[in-house]
C-alpha cells in the first residue's frame, strides 16, 4: 500500500532513538499518521514542526498498519511566526483542533483547502483573524454541526440577521430576536457576507465567542476529557490581545 499527497503537519513525537511519529492532514487522505525514519535527527527536527507544509509519500504492507512516511518540505510557518505571538497561537489552535476532532483517514478536501489558505495568511495578511474565525465555522460544518446563517429561524427573512440561536444554530433577525436578545449569540456580519477590510476586534471577538460556544456544546462532549484542546483558549486570548 502506498500513496503520495500534500499535507499539513499537525503533530510530531519522538519514536525510539531517532525516528518520529507524525500526523499530517492531507488533501486526499485526511488525517494520517506514520513513522519518519530519522525524524528525530538534526536534519529533520527543524522540518517536522506543526504547520509545516509537506510533500509526503506513505507506504505500508497493509492499509491498517501505521506505515512509514517519506517527507519533503514545501514550506514552513512556525519559524516565520516566532515574532507574532497571536498568529503562532492560532497556528497551534488550528493544528490541535484538527488533531483532536478530524476522523483518521477520512478525506475532507474543502477543509484542507481552507486550512492551507489560513496557513499562508497567518501573520502575513491583516485579515488573518477573520480568516481564522471563518475556519472554525467551516470546521463545525465539516464535523456535521454547521450553522444555518442564511435565513431567520423565526420568520425566514434574509436581511438584518444579527443573532444565532444557541439551541438550533440558526440565524435570527434583529426584530424577531429582540425579546430574547440576552439569550442569543451575536452574529458578526462578516461571517455571512465576507469582508473587504479586516473586521474590527469586537466583531472578531463575537465570532470566536459564537464558534467557541458550538465547539464546546457540540464537539467537546465527544473528545477525551470532554474538553477542547487548551491551544484553542490560548489562541483566543492571544488574538484578542493583539
Amino acid at each position: 500500500m502506498d500513496w503520495r499527497d500534500e499535507g499539513i503537519l499537525i503533530t510530531a513525537r519522538r519514536h525510539g532513538e531517532s525516528s518520529a511519529i507524525i500526523e499530517v492532514f492531507t488533501a486526499g487522505h485526511g488525517r494520517h499518521a506514520g513513522v519518519v525514519r530519522g525524524g528525530a535527527g538534526r536534519r529533520m527536527t527543524p522540518v517536522l514542526q506543526p504547520g509545516a507544509l509537506l510533500a509526503v509519500e506513505w507506504s505500508a504492507r497493509l492499509e491498517e498498519h501505521i506505515g512509514a512516511f517519506r517527507v519533503d518540505p514545501v514550506s514552513t510557518r512556525a519559524a516565520v511566526l516566532m515574532g507574532d505571538r497571536a498568529a503562532l497561537a492560532a497556528l497551534g489552535a488550528m493544528t490541535a483542533l484538527i488533531a483532536a476532532t478530524m476522523p483518521e483517514r477520512d478525506s475532507h478536501p474543502d477543509l484542507y483547502a481552507r486550512s492551507r489558505d489560513l496557513l499562508a495568511a497567518l501573520g502575513s495578511t491583516p485579515d488573518w483573524p477573520a480568516r481564522y474565525a471563518a475556519w472554525e465555522l467551516a470546521l463545525l460544518a465539516e464535523l456535521g454541526f454547521g450553522l444555518d446563517l442564511a435565513t431567520c429561524a423565526a420568520t425566514g427573512a434574509r436581511e438584518d440577521l444579527v443573532w444565532v440561536s444557541p439551541k438550533s444554530g440558526r440565524a435570527v433577525s434583529r426584530t424577531a430576536g429582540a425579546p430574547w436578545a440576552e439569550r442569543l449569540l451575536a452574529l458578526p456580519a462578516f461571517l455571512r457576507a465576507g469582508w473587504e477590510v479586516p473586521p474590527p476586534r469586537a466583531e472578531i471577538a463575537a465570532a470566536l465567542a459564537l464558534t467557541g460556544y458550538f465547539l464546546e456544546a457540540r464537539i467537546a462532549p465527544g473528545l477525551p476529557r470532554e474538553a477542547l484542546p487548551a491551544a484553542r483558549a490560548r489562541a483566543v486570548e492571544a488574538l484578542l490581545r493583539a
